[in-house]
């Protein structure tokens, strides 16, 4: 009988040795841990329709200058709140000036010139008078002396004109809002028409959708509509305030107008108008269900024998502290909704 070489005796110990070992102890230990649980049920719910919106202010005035000219300061910035009346900017006025000591110099070559023909017309009346000149030489002088006097009018009105004009040099805000758009810098060359700064009132909003015929036809002024916008944590609260009759020639939507309000709301901001359209049976969760691990959206689901394990689930609309499931679940299965963070794969979870 052949004897075994010594070194591959050893090695065979050394690999018997090894497969002895217990499997289940390189297996991670599970715990037991207490967490409540529910059952899901499908339950009814709207189903909405989101139309993309902007966040509009009802009151929005582009502020331009009645007069021609540079633009010598701007005394407010964007984001900066105004009063009505404020100072926003002022227009050099040099050109406005002139006009005045032009005005005032043609003013005063006019009262002169009606002072003169005022004279002649009191010499000649008082020789016609005195039938020293004819009827003909004293109505010329009299007519002489009224143009002069209309003129001397037209003369001081367009000094008051040109003065009135020197107040437009100074720009003030039509209305109680904030500075949201310069259009212009110190400098530019300003004209009627052309607005230099826009101002909103924060105050008073809008959120402004379009909307196909089918959504349009359910709707009614002053009926609640639920609004999202980019940047709250909850949705708002809006009411129906104004349906445009007329439907766009091109797309075939009408403009719809919600009121809404809240603290810092802008405008310029994106939004999504919720209108429901039909109900349907959905299933929800409670938010603290939904989990976050390792980047994989999921919920804890306990089996018969109450062992949770980690399922992926695609979620929808948050309403209320309830996630809507839009797949990965059904209904009768059992969820973990709280403790969830101290919950693993395998654990054995009690109510």
């Amino acid at each position: 009988m052949n004897k075994l070489h010594p070194l591959v005796f050893a090695l065979a110990l050394t690999v018997a040795g090894c497969g002895g070992h217990d499997k289940s102890a390189a297996e991670p230990a599970h715990n037991t841990v207490k967490a409540s649980v529910i059952t899901l049920q499908p339950v009814d719910a709207d189903v909405m329709s989101a139309m993309p919106g902007t966040v509009v202010a009802l009151e929005s005035v582009k502020v331009a200058s009645r007069l021609m000219g540079y633009i010598k300061n701007i005394a407010v910035a964007e984001g900066q709140p105004v009063k009505a009346g404020e100072r926003l900017f002022t227009i050099d006025p040099l050109d406005i000036e002139g006009g005045v000591a032009q005005a005032r110099l043609g003013l005063d070559q006019a009262e002169k010139a009606m002072q003169d023909a005022k004279a002649d017309y009191e010499r000649f009346d008082a020789l016609y008078k005195d039938e020293v000149v004819t009827r003909q030489q004293y109505e010329k002088m009299k007519l002489n002396y009224e143009i002069a006097t209309a003129r001397a009018g037209q003369a001081k009105a367009g000094l008051n004109t040109a003065q009135g004009q020197m107040k437009y040099a100074v720009v003030g805000s039509p209305i109680n809002g904030v500075v949201t758009q310069k259009l212009a810098n110190e400098g530019d060359i300003a004209a009627p028409g052309y607005p230099v700064l826009l101002v909103e009132n924060q105050s008073r909003l809008q959120v402004q959708t379009t909307v196909p015929e089918a959504i349009y036809a359910g709707l009614k002024v002053g009926a609640p509509i639920r609004v999202e916008v980019d940047g709250m944590a909850e949705p708002l609260e809006g009411k129906l305030a104004r349906l445009s009759p007329a439907a766009d020639p091109m797309t075939h939507t009408h403009l719809v107008k919600i009121d809404v309000a809240a603290p810092g709301l802008r405008s310029g901001a994106f939004a999504r108008v919720l209108f429901a359209t039909g109900r349907q049976s959905v299933l929800r969760v409670p938010h603290e269900a939904v989990l976050n691990r390792a980047g994989i959206t999921g919920v804890f689901v306990v089996d018969a024998k109450g062992v949770a394990q980690y399922r992926m689930v695609r979620t929808g609309r948050e309403e209320a502290g309830q996630v809507e499931i839009l797949s990965g679940l059904s209904a009768g299965e059992r969820v973990v909704t709280g403790n969830g963070a101290a919950v693993n794969n395998g654990d054995t979870v009690q109510g």
